[in-house]
């Protein structure tokens, strides 16, 4: 026992002894291993620990909010807004997330500004991350295609075609609440249109408004995620989600 204390002390004198620099081992961690995830096929196919909450199939993940039947149009993979139909969110809450969605405006351009093809992807229920066909169709900045809305506008107008797909890739951080309902932490977001950089790490003033000043209200650690029926018959396809 005396001896084996002895080898151990000598190996702990000696690990403090010598600088990192001289011995490269001293900054290795081993433990814990990272779990193994597996990538889809392409770069926007759902990883294996992901829920896929729309394939093109059905709508099992989805209800509306009023509980109603959902009306919205399923075709071709693809879920469109039906005009009055409402809006639908996930049946199941999250919080801390990676999301991935495409979407797409109409081919077919009527409107302009707000008016052209408008939808809303609201995280937690509540932030609103704008969706909007704002190819050569300007509007107020914070509410273009890629806004946090009326809250930050994007770093850049990266918007495709109308009639063609693009692709939000998002890393939402949930607010926290202290006990007596003040803000904790924030909400935070990033942001990829198309790859490339939108978002990059804002923190979230509070629940999205259209007038008047944005402010937090106390929530749960986990709710729905919410499509907007603006009116507009916007598509979305290809959704997937990662707890974080």
């Amino acid at each position: 026992m005396k001896k084996l204390f002895l080898i151990t002390l000598n190996i702990l004198l000696y690990a403090f002894s010598v600088n990192a620099q001289d011995d490269p081992r001293l900054t290795e961690v081993w433990n814990p291993v990272p779990g193994v995830v597996t990538p889809g096929k392409t770069v926007t196919d759902a990883p294996s620990d992901a829920i896929v909450l729309f394939n093109g199939k059905d709508f099992s993940k989805w209800e509306t909010v009023n509980d109603a039947e959902i009306k919205w149009k399923l075709e071709n993979n693809a879920m469109t807004v039906s005009d009055g139909s409402g809006d639908i969110r996930t049946k199941q809450g999250f919080g801390d997330c990676q999301l991935h969605i495409e979407w797409r405006t109409p081919a077919e351009v009527k409107g302009d500004g707000q008016s052209r093809g408008n939808s809303g992807i609201y995280c937690m229920s509540r932030y609103e991350l704008q969706v909007l066909d704002n190819f050569n169709n300007r509007t107020y900045s914070n509410g273009q295609a890629g806004s946090m809305y009326k809250q930050y506008m994007p770093l850049v107008n990266a918007c495709r075609p109308p009639g063609e797909w693009q692709s939000y890739d998002v890393i939402f951080i949930a607010p926290h609440f202290n006990a007596d309902s003040t803000v904790k932490s924030a909400a935070r977001i990033t942001v990829f249109q198309n790859g490339i950089l939108i978002q990059n790490n804002v923190s979230i003033w509070g629940n999205t408004v259209y007038i008047g000043i944005p402010k937090y209200e106390m929530h749960s650690d986990k709710e729905p995620l919410i499509l907007q029926d603006h009116g507009d018959a916007v598509s979305y396809r290809n959704i997937w989600i990662r707890e974080l």
